[in-house]
């Protein structure tokens, strides 16, 4: 129902940031070519996930513990592969990996703590009470990380919810990690 579009047949506000696309990824994803039928949405996913990449103060490994759990929760049939792609690409560990693709408790504490905290904050819509923060802040995150957290579930936001609507289909690079929710 949703368009694939080119570079050369994307609407001109798009442009620019299917070439910023192309140079971050070393191709165009379908998520991208699909978002570019509304370049404001396109505009906010690419300004929110680099935001969050590049300026909060996580780690890598706790980027993608925040990005997989919203995948994980949001039945993202196309992030998910696209985050273990990624993950593996920078030789993330692979029991980490695992454990966020099949909802099972993660090998570290702090990591578990990260994910839990960000659950709480989807499953509650941000209503989580104090309780909760403070395990958080107890794990050894800062205030300033429980709302960076929420930079990346913007960005999540975006790309679950659009993936969901439009049916994006897995890029050829992310298949041979296709992931479908495991059952409870």
């Amino acid at each position: 129902m949703f368009t694939y579009y080119e570079p050369d047949a994307a609407p001109k506000e798009s442009k620019p940031l299917m070439e910023q696309s192309l140079a971050g990824f070393g191709m165009i994803p379908n998520l991208h070519k699909i978002l570019a039928e509304a370049p404001a949405t396109y505009k906010a996913y690419n300004e929110t996930f680099t935001a969050f990449m590049k300026n909060t103060t996580f780690s890598p490994l706790e980027q993608q513990v925040v990005f997989m759990t919203s995948n994980f929760e949001n039945n993202c049939h196309y992030c998910v592969p696209g985050h273990t792609w990624m993950m593996k690409s920078s030789k993330m560990p692979d029991d980490v990996i695992e454990a966020l693709r099949n909802g099972t408790k993660l090998p570290d504490a702090k990591l578990q703590a990260l994910h839990d905290f960000t659950k709480a904050l989807l499953d509650n819509r941000g209503h989580i009470g104090d309780d909760k923060l403070n395990e958080f802040l107890n794990a050894g995150f800062t205030k300033r990380q429980a709302l960076e957290v929420l930079t990346g579930l913007a960005a999540k936001l975006i790309s679950n919810f659009t993936n969901a609507l439009t049916h994006t289909e897995v890029d050829d690079a992310m298949k041979p990690y296709a992931w479908e929710k495991p059952e409870k």
